[in-house]
């Protein structure tokens, strides 16, 4: 188990330094961020009922959305794209292989997200005066709604990675859902603007409470009246982060271990086979 966590760690960083060097890879995080941005910077209003900047209220969300987008939408990509490549089946034929495999991912989707995330919010300090904590607790709630947050997303990132059928049908599946959510969890306007039938149903999903866990750590105690609740309701934001981290790890072990046991070397060829002949790679 050590050498799996050791070889992981190590893979982990191998991946960490080819994504650095990924110029396509990581314009695309670099995006998703100045988009935020943009969007931060053409917005006056304030939120209803408070004098808080409707923007600090977005830069939020968006840093929410963020951290479930790589969860969601980057690393099933990854493991679809992989399992194509037969990277899956390389590493059941190794010692120990799958376990650090997943353990090189997960320290890839954190190092990514934790970065994407402190670089929305230092940009947004420093270039559309956006919020950040303004105590020790207001960081560490910070820290501990980030931690649960990708802990709630990135085992259940890897379910569905498992079961995707193609890369090219991947993105097409994850992206509408999340989508859906981005505009329905209160991450982009109040969630109290939206019809409570609407509420109820992002009330489900762990978008909706790391939204509002970021606010909690981003915006001062004033804001809290734009809430359903008329509270940040951390209790609850713990308690619903915890139950889909322990579903998605429930979900996430036996699938990848299914999609593990269900690679072969004549079915990675006949995909290979079928994507020459579909053109999407030499024949």
């Amino acid at each position: 188990m050590a050498n799996g966590w050791r070889a992981g760690l190590q893979r982990g960083g191998i991946e960490l330094r080819h994504l650095l060097r990924n110029g396509k890879e990581m314009s695309g995080h670099l995006t998703n961020v100045v988009v935020a941005l943009l969007v931060a910077a053409y917005v006056s209003d304030d939120v209803p009922g408070t004098r808080i900047p409707m923007a600090h209220l977005m830069l939020a969300g968006f840093a929410a959305y963020l951290l479930f987008q790589i969860g969601l939408i980057n690393l099933p990509q990854i493991l679809v794209t992989e399992r194509e490549e037969g990277v899956l089946l390389r590493m059941r034929t190794t010692p120990g292989g799958i376990p650090a495999y997943l353990v090189a991912k997960c320290v890839l989707v954190v190092v990514m997200a934790v970065g994407t995330l402190a670089l929305l919010l230092a940009a947004a300090a420093l270039l559309v005066d956006g919020p950040l904590p303004h105590g020790p607790g207001d960081w560490l709630t910070l820290l501990w709604v980030t931690t649960l947050g990708l802990l709630s997303v990135v085992p259940l990132g890897a379910a569905i990675g498992a079961v995707l059928p193609n890369p090219r049908e991947a993105l097409a599946l994850v992206m509408l859902p999340t989508m859906g959510l981005l505009f329905t969890s209160g991450t982009v306007f109040p969630i109290t603007s939206l019809p409570v039938p609407v509420q109820q149903v992002a009330s489900v999903f762990p978008l909706k409470w790391m939204a509002q866990g970021l606010r909690s750590a981003l915006l001062p105690d004033t804001a809290r009246a734009a809430e359903a609740a008329g509270s940040w309701e951390l209790p609850m934001v713990a308690l619903v982060l915890t139950a889909w981290a322990v579903l998605g790890f429930l979900l996430a072990v036996p699938l990848l271990r299914r999609a593990a046991r269900r690679e072969s070397g004549s079915r990675l060829s006949a995909r290979h086979r079928k994507a020459a002949q579909s053109g999407t790679l030499p024949a």
